[in-house]
């Protein structure tokens, strides 16, 4: 009757790891590493280091390994504008077919009803609805998350 007691708890584990090895292999663990970062500051700083985290991770693992999405809200919307003092920066980054910036609409629509236009954005930045709802969206497709 032990025999057969540990034999069935024997079954159940093999099934349950078998349940989990699968789990495991979902989309948001397809092999490629994915991370956002949070850029919500006008920090000089905060703002260059959200540039380096980027460039290193992009480095460490290489062309098609990796993807890094920059998402830029609130006063942090700067970076992405061409009057910011990384614009030069940002747009040759922006053609890294593995990093992509994203710009706040919901940002964007604030700025231009208190100074009346649009602010220009640096070229190769993409627009997208709502800053924290992208890296709500990307979270929940297995992105690391990074704010600097």
């Amino acid at each position: 009757m032990k025999f057969l007691k540990v034999f069935a708890l024997l079954i159940a584990g093999i099934i349950a790891t078998g349940c989990a090895a699968t789990q495991s292999s979902s989309p948001a663990n397809d092999g490629i590493h994915k991370l956002v970062i949070q850029v919500s500051s006008k920090d000089p700083l905060t703002q260059k280091i959200a540039l380096n985290n980027a460039a290193n991770v992009l480095k460490a693992y290489g062309p098609g390994e990796v993807m890094v999405e920059i998402v830029a809200y609130g006063p942090g919307l700067s970076i992405l504008t061409k009057k910011s003092k990384l614009a030069k920066r940002v747009k040759s980054m922006a053609f890294n077919e593995d990093l992509t910036f994203s710009a706040c609409n919901n940002t964007m629509k604030k700025i231009m009803k208190k100074k009346g236009k649009m602010p220009k954005l640096t070229k190769g930045v993409k627009i997208v609805p709502a800053g924290v709802t992208r890296i709500i969206e990307l979270h929940e497709k297995g992105y690391a998350y990074v704010r600097p």
